[in-house]
């Protein structure tokens, strides 16, 4: 009896001693237990982000990020859902942050605390390569102007169009914004400057008209109040990228010279 007793003692105390070192390896930090952020951007707003030819999503934004990140040693999830599903995916705690050519606005700091500027906008409208009518803003009387929803572009032209008589037609992304112009059911749209620019030199028949209209800086952004080392990192990185190179070397990858 005592020897099985004793037996019975060894035993407890051996899962005991298991039972310890199973809890001090869980606390050692190991690379899984850093904090993956949950990031939503744009779908097409072509330099910024998009899809290449290999179905990689690729674009100004998309490098930067990958690039502040690396520097930072942080890892990321990208969701790719649309500017608008971007909007509500971060303010109701569904992503982390977004970077998705977002300007930053006194309107949206009462929804998202933002980073240090990484990009200078502005706004021109465009038309179609064949359309020699339209020059001028007061051009666009009783017309339809496209925009796309939540963008600079689109505000602008919410601005202007009661002074020139215009309509706005809204879409979700560029793409279908060009189409809309070019097959004539708009006879313009605005658009923020480097967007346009390249879908011209990628081959959307489509012309600037008018001058760049001084528009509101680009900025990462997460919920107001939340994430704030995010934020910070993002400054940091950004910071850093500006002095070693890297973040021209990025801008000179996309922006048609």
């Amino acid at each position: 009896m005592k020897r099985i007793a004793k037996l019975g003692v060894l035993v407890m105390v051996a899962v005991m001693v298991l039972s310890l070192a199973a809890c001090s390896g869980g606390t050692t930090k190991t690379s899984s237990d850093t904090k993956k952020y949950v990031i939503a951007t744009d779908t097409t707003f072509k330099p910024f982000e998009y899809e290449n030819e290999k179905g990689e999503r690729v674009g100004i934004d998309i490098d930067l990020l990958a690039a502040i990140a690396a520097d930072q040693g942080f890892e990321y999830e990208l969701k790719a859902v649309g500017f608008d599903a971007a909007l509500g995916e971060v303010s109701t705690g569904q992503s982390d942050g977004m970077i998705a050519g977002m300007s930053i606005t006194d309107e949206r700091k009462k929804t998202f605390d933002f980073s240090d500027p990484y990009f200078d906008s502005g706004v021109v409208m465009a038309v179609s390569s064949s359309n020699n009518t339209i020059k001028t803003y007061a051009d666009l009387k009783g017309q339809k102007v496209a925009v796309k929803t939540g963008t600079e572009g689109a505000t602008f032209a919410e601005s202007i169009k009661d002074q020139y008589g215009f309509t706005t037609v809204s879409f979700p992304d560029s793409a279908n914004m060009y189409e809309d112009v070019k097959a004539g059911n708009s006879v313009a749209l605005f658009e923020d400057y480097p967007v346009v620019g390249d879908a011209i030199a990628s081959g959307v028949p489509l012309k600037m008209v008018t001058e760049m209209e001084k528009g509101s800086s680009y900025g990462f952004a997460v919920k107001l109040g939340q994430n704030p080392e995010l934020i910070e990192m993002f400054n940091t990185g950004l910071a850093n990228l500006k002095a070693n190179g890297k973040y021209q070397e990025i801008l000179d990858t996309y922006i048609k010279k």
